[in-house]
C-alpha cells in the first residue's frame, strides 16, 4: 500500500513538473519576420509582439492571435447576380489584401477573411444589377473599383488594407452564350463583307487612277514629241535658210570678183553636160525642144551675164548676149 502511494506521489509530482515545464517552454517565443503575436494577460488585451525573440510571464500571459503582414490573395467563390435587362450570370473573383493593425484585425471582427468576401460578393451582386449584360463585360474595372470602395470604408475598423479586386469570370446562361456566340458570328460576316467590299473598292478605284495616270502620261509624251519634232523641223529649216542665205552670198560675192561669171559659166557648163550624160541611160526618157541644135547653144542658154566693169552700166537680164548657132 505504501509503495502504490508513493508511486502516485512521484506521478503527480512529475505531472506538475511537466505542466511547469511546458508553461515555462511557452513563455518563450521567437517571432517571424512580417508577422505579429497578439498577447492577452489574463484574458485582456496586454501588447502586441514583433518580430524577434520575446519572452512571456508564465500562467499570466498567453499568445491569443498570430497575424500575418504579408499580403494575401483570397478567391470569391462563384454566385448568381442578375443584370439590368434581367439576365441570370455567374461571377466570381480574387481579393488581394493584407493586415495593417493586428489588434483591430482580432478584436474589430470575427474573421476579417470571411466578412470580406462575404461584402465583395453583395457588392459586385449590386454593380452588376446596374449594368446591362452587354457592359457587364465592358465594366469589369468599375465593378473592380466599387468593390475596393466599399471595402476600404470598412478596413480601418477591420485593421486590414484591401489593395485590389479582380472580376475573375462572368459567366451568362448557355442559351444566352449561344445567342452571344451566334450574335459574334453575324457581327464577323458583316465585317468581312465591308472589308471585301471597300477592297474591291479601293481596287477598283487604284485601277482607274493608274489608267488615267498612264492616258496622261502617253499625252504628255505625244506632246512633248511634237513639240521635239516641230522644233527640230524648224531648227532645219532655219539651218537650210541660213545655208542658202550663206550660199547665194557666197555666189554673189564671187560673181562680183573678176573673171567670177565665166567661171560660173563654166562651172553650169559642166553640171548640164554631166546631167545630159546621165539622161542618155535607157532608163529614162526625155523630152527636148526642137531646137537643140548643137551643145554650144545649149550652153548659152543658162550662161550668165557678164559682170559688169567699174563705170559701166549693169546689163539687165534681157540685153544678155545669146551665142550664136554656127553655120552649118
Amino acid at each position: 500500500m505504501d509503495t502504490i502511494l508513493n508511486l502516485a506521489t512521484v506521478g503527480l509530482w512529475l505531472g506538475l513538473f511537466g505542466i511547469l515545464a511546458w508553461n515555462f517552454a511557452r513563455c518563450i517565443r521567437i517571432v517571424p519576420q512580417r508577422t505579429e503575436f497578439i498577447v492577452e494577460r489574463l484574458g485582456k488585451y496586454h501588447r502586441t509582439l514583433g518580430a524577434g525573440f520575446k519572452i512571456l510571464v508564465p500562467f499570466i500571459d498567453k499568445v491569443a492571435f498570430q497575424r500575418d503582414l504579408k499580403e494575401e490573395s483570397m478567391e470569391v467563390p462563384p454566385q448568381e447576380a442578375f443584370t439590368k435587362d434581367n439576365v441570370k450570370v455567374e461571377v466570381d473573383g480574387v481579393i488581394y489584401l493584407s493586415v495593417e493593425d493586428s489588434k483591430m484585425a482580432s478584436y474589430g471582427i470575427t474573421d476579417y477573411r470571411f466578412a470580406a468576401i462575404q461584402l465583395a460578393q453583395t457588392t459586385t451582386r449590386s454593380v452588376v444589377g446596374t449594368l446591362e449584360l452587354d457592359r457587364t463585360f465592358e465594366e469589369r474595372d468599375e465593378v473592380n473599383s466599387r468593390v475596393v470602395g466599399v471595402l476600404s470604408e470598412v478596413a480601418e475598423a477591420w485593421g486590414i488594407r484591401v489593395h485590389r479586386y479582380e472580376v475573375k469570370n462572368i459567366v451568362p446562361p448557355p442559351t444566352v452564350r449561344d445567342a452571344m456566340e451566334r450574335q459574334m458570328a453575324a457581327e464577323r460576316d458583316r465585317r468581312a463583307v465591308l472589308a471585301r467590299a471597300e477592297g474591291e473598292m479601293r481596287s477598283r478605284i487604284n485601277e482607274s487612277e493608274g489608267v488615267m495616270r498612264e492616258t496622261i502620261n502617253r499625252s504628255e509624251g505625244e506632246k512633248q514629241r511634237r513639240i521635239n519634232e516641230a522644233q527640230g523641223h524648224a531648227q532645219e529649216i532655219l539651218a537650210v535658210a541660213q545655208a542658202t542665205a550663206e550660199s547665194i552670198e557666197k555666189i554673189g560675192a564671187a560673181l562680183s570678183r573678176p573673171g567670177g561669171v565665166e567661171a560660173t559659166n563654166l562651172r553650169l557648163s559642166q553640171q548640164l553636160v554631166t546631167q545630159l550624160g546621165n539622161l542618155a541611160s535607157g532608163k529614162h526618157s526625155v523630152l527636148l525642144p526642137s531646137d537643140l541644135g548643137s551643145v554650144e547653144q545649149v550652153l548659152g542658154s543658162v550662161a550668165l551675164p557678164a559682170a559688169p566693169t567699174n563705170g559701166a552700166a549693169s546689163h539687165r537680164p534681157d540685153d544678155r548676149t545669146m551665142p550664136t548657132r554656127p553655120a552649118s
